[in-house]
């Protein structure tokens, strides 16, 4: 083995964790949730989202509104009960449009991004003015709930930055750009995070789902807590999972804690999002050639390296000229692999830990059979993820890991939303 090979071998080491240590990590996360619940210092928000499970006989037609990132959706979604569903109308538009408008810049006031949310709506429902329509809300921001429909957006995130609207309860400032525009019969009844729409949707088809999670560009997990010891009534908490902190990192990890636009916040987060995924792989090459500037991988050049055939890393020899404008050898290019495969490796079996934490919270005894839905382009299309997330399982679970599924939930954002308008109007 050449130096060079010795530093590639030093790096992916760093990326090792144990099955003992997936077991620590694990127990944390149950330790973290129990002393959220009391009301002690804890790493998990544990918000309550002041919903609960869905029967899966839920039926009738709503709005649902998905406002997460730049692309907004609006949808007309008819629920069919015993877990079926259909939507028969979607819209789609971009929050920004170079050159058009942009109404997430700081240029931008909270009025005006709402005027364009609620046409969007409007074109959903084809301009009815005359049928009630009641909406569920996907609002994936730090947000402050108070009950099912009160949740005030606490900061921006994604570079958004519109005026008046941090501090606002976004469904009044919605129900208001309705009525200026003479969309009075739309009527806003659920808000929700998108991590807790992924679990109303897959349980809405599926009774053994207790967890939801986001495995994608960021990261978050809920879950449906049962015991009302700490909370009012069994509702779904979101734990904002990204923030857990009670974990082991390494040097490549600290370099990019110490750089990040939060340091030293979202541990988790940091160790396992596709966001980050590539910075750390990029860390880990400027050390091995020692680089005075951070190549720019993203964790799609991650994907790519994996999915190479071992018989022939021409490919990734070209791929790596253009992000570090360094010739890479074909032997150099099967290390290159290996450090991605490790960074990954150890981002799927962090997140599976994770799972198995709060599995033994909700299940302290016995474990059934469970299934657990995802839903995040890291679970369905990054190379070795599933079969790493398993084999974690089966490290800390032991016998009990063959009982559980892990499942991709895809479009939970809209569904989620359009149970949460059902189970609302239902409590009414």
């Amino acid at each position: 083995m050449t130096m060079k090979h010795s530093y590639f071998m030093q790096a992916i080491n760093e990326f090792d964790i144990p099955g003992t240590a997936l077991a620590q990590a694990a127990a944390c996360v149950r330790y973290d949730i129990e002393q959220g619940l009391s009301g002690n210092p804890s790493s998990l928000k544990m918000l309550r989202s002041y919903i609960g499970l869905p029967t899966g006989n839920e039926t009738g037609e709503y709005l649902a509104l998905d406002f997460g990132g730049t692309n907004l959706r609006a949808a007309l979604v008819h629920l069919d009960g015993n877990g079926n569903f259909k939507i028969s109308k979607k819209v789609a538009k971009p929050l920004k449009f170079s050159g058009l408008y942009d109404f997430i810049g700081s240029g931008s006031k909270g009025s005006e991004l709402f005027d364009f949310i609620a046409s969007v709506i409007d074109e959903a429902i084809d301009g009815d003015r005359k049928k009630k329509y009641y909406l569920g809300h996907t609002f994936s921001f730090p947000s402050r709930q108070t009950n099912i429909y009160n949740s005030s957006l606490m900061t921006w995130t994604k570079e958004f930055a519109t005026r008046d609207v941090e501090g606002k309860i976004v469904n009044d400032l919605l129900k208001e750009a309705l009525q200026r525009q003479n969309i009075g019969n739309v009527e806003p009844v659920a808000v929700i995070n998108d991590t807790v729409a992924v679990l109303l949707s897959a349980a809405y088809k599926s009774a053994d789902t207790y967890i939801g999670s986001i495995y994608a560009t960021g990261h978050n997990t809920c879950y449906f807590e049962r015991s009302t010891d700490s909370i009012p009534s069994p509702m779904i908490l979101n734990l904002e999972i990204g923030n857990f902190d009670k974990l082991s990192v390494n040097k490549y990890d600290s370099h990019l804690a110490a750089a990040s636009e939060y340091p030293y916040q979202q541990r988790l987060e940091k160790m396992v999002s596709g966001r980050y995924l590539g910075k750390l792989f990029s860390y880990c090459v400027q050390d091995i050639y020692d680089m005075h500037t951070l190549p720019a991988f993203i964790s799609e050049d991650l994907s790519f390296v994996l999915n190479v055939s071992d018989t022939d890393f021409s490919p990734v020899v070209k791929l790596f000229k253009a992000r570090s404008n360094i010739d890479l050898s074909l032997e150099d290019a099967l290390f290159i692999q290996k450090l991605a495969a490790s960074i990954v490796n150890r981002s799927a079996r962090l997140t599976a830990a994770t799972y198995c934490g709060i599995l033994w919270h909700i299940f302290p005894d016995t474990l059934p059979p469970h299934k657990i839905v995802i839903d995040g382009s890291l679970f369905e299309k990054m190379p070795g993820v599933e079969g790493s997330m398993y084999k974690a399982l089966n490290e800390v679970l032991g016998a009990d890991a063959a009982g559980i599924t892990l499942a991709a939930e895809n479009g939970g954002s809209i569904l989620g939303a359009a149970i949460a308008a059902a189970m609302s109007k239902k409590r009414q």
